[in-house]
């Protein structure tokens, strides 16, 4: 199963602290934009979002069709055939995504341990 780029997803209480705190560690500004307290920072190939009051938990994060530059794959495994794969494996994905469609898409599954995964199709 190819799930595409992976990326940590980080709840932050001050965007713009975490930002300085990660920029120490060499990470540059990807994508996001303050404004929406949302920044997407990148270091080589490791990429972290950093989300103010967006949600409550860390997401671990699959992008499904993307590399690690945001660049579009020609081989990768849609969300749709991703899900129904977890699903027939006997993973709770929740609400099923139409079949039917194509584009965008996305769903979360839980990990025993409680960590949140999202699969986040953006093309």
């Amino acid at each position: 199963m190819k799930l595409g780029a992976f990326s940590i997803s980080l709840s932050v209480k001050d965007l713009t602290t975490s930002k300085e705190f990660y920029e120490k560690m060499g990470f540059t500004v990807f994508g996001g934009d303050m404004k929406q307290n949302y920044l997407i920072m990148k270091n080589g190939n490791a990429l972290i979002g950093l989300f103010q009051g967006m949600f409550p938990e860390n997401i671990l994060t699959f992008n499904p069709g993307w590399n690690e530059n945001a660049e579009n794959l020609t081989d990768f495994d849609d969300v749709r055939k991703i899900q129904q794969h977890l699903t027939k494996e006997g993973v709770d994905t929740g609400k099923e995504i139409d079949s039917s469609s194509t584009g965008p898409a996305s769903f979360t599954i839980t990990d025993p341990d409680g960590n949140v995964i999202l699969i986040d199709q953006h093309r």
